[in-house]
């Protein structure tokens, strides 16, 4: 389960006290809305499934999948079809060798999702084992599925121009600036990443 509502404020408020900008930005965008995903493999098969493909495509391909391998879509019910019961359903060879990585690492207890190390960095690199989870991948999983407070998805888009924007900057931070700007505001980070998405495109702010 990802950040609550009240949560999101806390953080946020806490940012806003040391940063004059986040106050100004708090006070034409509102609080953004919690952004949660259920914890565990379903959600991150879902995030393979979802790459590179429109919401649309990735719901088809998702509901073929249900009616396949049943609504739980278990590991091993995954691991039991071959490639052209997959590509049916519409996983290209590609995102089967992803889903099967996810698959063998969970069915073989290799990968606990339920007990990922506290340490956020160790998660992600856990999480990074399974071939098509990058980085991103996995920050947005720890925050979204998980809840950690301080996650900080640098390299994503809209986060860079979103705290560009929030910030005044005369142009887009890329990922490393973005990394430094955000070092004062430990351990509050994860909300910060969800204010920007709710900053980047509003016309508000």
């Amino acid at each position: 389960m990802g950040l609550t509502l009240d949560q999101i404020i806390t953080s946020l408020d806490w940012i806003a006290a040391r940063e004059p900008a986040i106050t100004r930005a708090l006070e034409r965008c509102g609080y953004p809305e919690p952004r949660i995903r259920t914890r565990g493999y379903r959600t991150l098969l879902r995030t393979i499934v979802g790459q590179q493909v429109s919401v649309a495509a990735a719901s088809s391909v998702w509901g073929k999948l249900e009616a396949e391998l049943g609504e739980e879509i278990h590991p091993a019910e995954v691991l039991a079809r071959d490639y052209d019961t997959l590509r049916a359903c519409g996983l290209s060879r590609q995102k089967q060798g992803y889903a099967r990585s996810l698959c063998e690492l969970v069915h073989a207890g290799e990968l606990d999702l339920e007990n990922l190390p506290e340490d956020d960095e160790e998660a992600i690199a856990d999480l990074t084992r399974i071939k098509g989870i990058g980085r991103w991948s996995a920050e947005i999983y720890l925050l979204f599925a998980e809840g950690r407070p301080d996650i900080w998805p640098a390299g994503d888009l809209a986060v860079m121009a979103g705290i560009g924007k929030i910030l005044g900057l005369p142009e887009r931070p890329d990922e490393k600036a973005t990394r430094l700007l955000a070092e004062g505001w430990r351990p509050h980070r994860g909300a910060l990443a969800i204010f920007t998405w709710h900053c980047y495109d509003n016309p508000a702010l």
